[in-house]
């Protein structure tokens, strides 16, 4: 009787303990690692910051820029963060090598990816790539996705040259080392090279072979969904989205304000142009098209095993 008291005794402690650590975690900030540097493309997670509806939400979220866009995903994998804004194609890719990533949330849900030529050049389809320099900045993602995009159109990767120009994409365009560029950003490149006054072509690539897919993504540590204060954070990413659509010049004003930096026309017209890309409700997803890009990754030989779905993505109602 004595220990069956004590048994229960301790189980209780053990119970009463684990909720004082649950309730001590939530009021702990999140922290949230961006891809790259801060940009339009982060835009409802400032925007939720800016109107206080994370606070709404009983939350803090401090965001961290990145030295390298593969660090968040590493971060959170490791418990080292919390969130991180990574892309849909290495999500399941990472999944696939063991990392305990799940979405969580889709920021763009659109691809942003596309190839460009200088419009004033001569090549007017994907067909007058042949014999061209092509650079790139990335590794196996983009290759893959250029690769479907010339045998979409009757090429294959020996007819072209490869040159990796790292994170030079635009200037290697506008300086003519290439005669195009894959992993170029229709929403930010493209307003650049207009802006100096030397306007791209752009091939897009959901239009071109490659599956439709999620550009940004959030993504937290799998072992870690039952944190209370994930869905507050996909409830504020919601309404910052809705308010941005809502209000996109007077959240622009707010944010060049907050980071005058970044206060630019190339800023400004990318802000703009984004907005239509972000979701308005980004616990949504769409499951078909999350297989059909895992199918892609395989058929491409960038993952072995299609990773289950219900393992990487999760939906909080």
């Amino acid at each position: 009787m004595k220990a069956k008291f004590l048994f229960k005794l301790l189980v209780l402690l053990v119970t009463l303990l684990n909720m004082q650590l649950a309730s001590a975690d939530t009021t702990k900030p999140l922290t949230l690692v961006l891809d790259w540097f801060t940009n339009p493309d982060h835009a409802p997670i400032y925007v939720a910051q800016q109107q206080g509806f994370f606070k709404q939400q009983g939350i803090e979220v401090n965001i961290i820029n990145p030295a390298d866009p593969s660090d968040g995903s590493k971060w959170v994998a490791a418990g080292k963060a919390d969130l991180a804004v990574t892309y849909q194609p290495q999500l399941v890719i990472q999944v696939s090598q063991g990392l305990p990533l799940i979405r969580i949330a889709t920021l763009i849900d659109n691809p942003l990816n596309c190839l460009a030529v200088s419009a004033d050049s001569n090549i007017k389809k994907i067909a007058d790539l042949k014999g061209k320099t092509i650079g790139y900045s990335s590794g196996a993602v983009d290759k893959a996705t250029l690769n479907i995009m010339l045998e979409k159109n009757g090429l294959t990767i020996n007819d072209i040259k490869l040159i990796n120009v790292r994170y030079n994409l635009t200037q290697a365009l506008l300086s003519g080392k290439v005669d195009a560029v894959t992993g170029i950003m229709r929403n930010f490149e493209l307003i650049e090279m207009e802006l100096v006054g030397k306007p791209a072509r752009a091939f897009y690539v959901e239009e071109n072979g490659m599956p439709s897919y999620d550009e940004l993504v959030i993504v937290a540590n799998h072992n870690h969904l039952h944190d209370s204060r994930l869905p507050k954070f996909v409830n504020a990413l919601q309404q910052g989205a809705q308010y941005l659509k809502a209000h996109p010049e007077n959240s622009w004003l707010q944010f060049a304000k907050n980071h005058p930096e970044l206060n630019n026309e190339l800023n400004h017209q990318a802000w703009a142009a984004t907005i239509p890309y972000f979701s308005v409700a980004p616990a949504n997803y769409d499951p078909v098209r999350y297989e059909k890009l895992a199918l892609f990754l395989q058929q491409q030989s960038l993952i072995q095993c299609i990773p289950t779905l219900t393992n990487y993505v999760a939906k909080f109602q």
